[in-house]
């Protein structure tokens, strides 16, 4: 069996991976890749196959599979290319979002139309569900199993069921203590594509009044290399860190009086492979420092899998603490770990410090199977690389209040606004999913609300000079912004109020009753018309 993920965020690998795990545990001889990184016409010759996909931006299928569905939109591939393949799909996504899971539709239908066989149906996960995306995941995996009874699976499935309260562990990789090598620094991992640049911080200026509820920062950067390239609509990537307030309470339960074996900031630490199709991230194949782990490794500001539970419930001795992780990790406690972990956003961090007897039995080995890495974040280019000699980011800085007395902030946001003058920082700079006219004559409709506007500046500023230098008549600009108050958010004001921008403005807090940019649209037929 063939296990394939679409992931742009590490979503959809963590849940392939916990479908390789099961597979481990139940005896099936699985193997596990991004789609990219696979030989798609071998598919040919598979028997099961199972994709994991999920949907990114205006419906557009993750960095790590574009090759591959390409060639699976082949006109001249055999309307029964795929006959002997069965295939199980499983789509991550948000329904609040117009193009819910299309990827994994769309990829259904492909495999469907090359003659291959459903051997269940789609999966469609929901992040806005109560339950997160285990009200399908859990449901939709056990499906899976049972499906797989036929081809001879009985025995293990019944162990599969008889582990679900009390799962066996699958260590992806041995880590092992050896103070006498040499550490490495960390590299960092943008994911699939993006050309990388070295950059330096030059200013990151608060944009909002101080009295405002949200801090927005315009974060500069100035390029340390020759031919910084980037168009109008492409995003920049960021690999965030921990906070050090966070990194300090963390290594302080590693080092703890309590702890048989202490570990240190300083502790180096040295990963090997244990299983073939589950290699050590390349950013770890190198030894480093515990502290440099955790510092740009390890996630600790994001809210557990439920597979930590697991995990922890594993290796703890003490009764009270097992019996509670047990029932946040099982279906039945689904809604109990939904009341203490996602609705309040309690962190790794913080669920660690809840549990300490845990703390004091962990070992290195577990802690890489319970803690998630790092995700890059993607930021639409607020600059225009013709009338700006830097990079601009425009960037809302998340911090929030739930039933937990310290604020919930977000970690990449809250990392980019304490950043100081002179830092520097490797970013990579990737084509977004906003796709500009290239002709200098028809006219453009932009709808930009809020930080939203920065790939719109982007493309305002270059398209006004570019014109300018051909000196060519300006074409038709048409811009609806909102946002709540006209002197408190009102990004790039000067720029978007120019003659040459036709701009319909939104403030919701600025009257008594909310305006927002969908009711300047609908109101304007008569001026599309005559634009058209």
């Amino acid at each position: 069996m063939i296990i394939l993920y679409g992931s742009e965020t590490g979503t959809a690998q963590d849940v392939a991976e916990r479908i390789w795990r099961e597979s481990k545990l139940l005896g099936i001889d699985a193997s596990i890749k991004a789609m990219d990184d696979y030989t798609i016409s071998n598919l040919i010759y598979e028997k099961i196959a199972i994709f994991v996909v999920s949907t990114t931006g205006q419906g557009d299928t993750p960095f790590n599979m574009k090759k591959s569905w390409r060639f699976l939109l082949r006109k001249n591939l055999p309307s029964n290319s795929l006959l002997n393949l069965r295939f199980g799909v499983l789509g991550l996504g948000d329904s609040s979002f117009v193009y819910f899971n299309v990827v994994a539709k769309r990829l259904a239908k492909r495999l469907k139309g090359l003659s291959a066989k459903p051997l269940c149906p789609i999966g469609l996960a929901d992040d806005q569900h109560d339950l997160g995306q285990d009200a399908v995941l859990v449901p939709w995996i056990n499906n899976l199993w049972e499906v797989l009874t036929s081809d001879g699976y009985q025995n293990n499935i019944s162990r599969m069921t008889r582990l679900s309260s009390s799962p066996d562990l699958i260590l992806r990789w041995n880590a092992e203590i050896c103070q006498e090598m040499e550490s490495n620094p960390i590299k960092i991992n943008f994911g699939s594509g993006g050309k990388k640049y070295q950059v330096q911080l030059i200013s990151n200026e608060r944009t909002t009044p101080k009295e405002h509820f949200q801090d927005v920062r315009l974060i500069k950067f100035k390029s340390l290399e020759p031919n910084l390239e980037y168009y109008p609509g492409d995003v920049a990537i960021v690999m965030p860190e921990n906070s050090v307030e966070n990194v300090e309470k963390f290594l302080s339960l590693l080092s703890s009086p309590n702890r048989e074996e202490k570990l240190f900031g300083d502790t180096v630490i040295k990963l090997e492979n244990v299983y073939s199709e589950m290699p050590v991230p390349e950013a770890l194949q190198h030894p480093f420092t515990l502290y440099e782990c955790t510092k740009k490794f390890w996630d600790l500001n994001c809210s557990p899998r439920r597979y930590m539970f697991q995990v922890m419930a594993q290796v703890t001795d003490n009764e009270l603490e097992r019996d509670k992780l047990l029932e946040l990790s099982s279906t039945e406690g689904q809604e109990e770990l939904f009341n203490y972990c996602y609705r309040p956003r309690r962190t790794v961090l913080e669920v660690l410090r809840d549990f300490p007897h845990v703390m004091k039995d962990i070992s290195l080995k577990h802690l890489f199977e319970m803690l998630q890495p790092i995700r890059p974040r993607h930021f639409s280019i607020a600059s225009s690389p013709i009338a700006d000699n830097d990079l601009q980011l425009l960037v809302a800085v998340v911090r929030y209040k739930t039933k937990l007395v310290a604020p919930r902030v977000g970690l990449c946001s809250t990392w980019l606004s304490s950043l100081y003058k002179g830092y520097q920082m490797e970013i990579a700079i990737r084509k977004g999913s906003l796709a500009f006219p290239v002709d200098s004559d028809t006219p453009v409709v932009m709808v930009g609300p809020g930080t939203g506007i920065a790939p719109f500046r982007s493309f305002i500023l270059t398209d006004l000079a570019l014109l300018k230098n051909l000196q060519k008549n300006q074409r038709e600009l048409i811009l609806f912004f909102g946002c709540r108050n006209m002197k408190a958010d009102f990004h790039f004001e000067n720029d978007l109020s120019r003659p040459e921008i036709t701009l319909f403005t939104a403030f919701s807090r600025d009257q008594p009753h909310k305006m927002k940019c969908q009711q300047h649209a609908s109101s304007c037929a008569s001026f599309f018309n005559k634009v058209s």
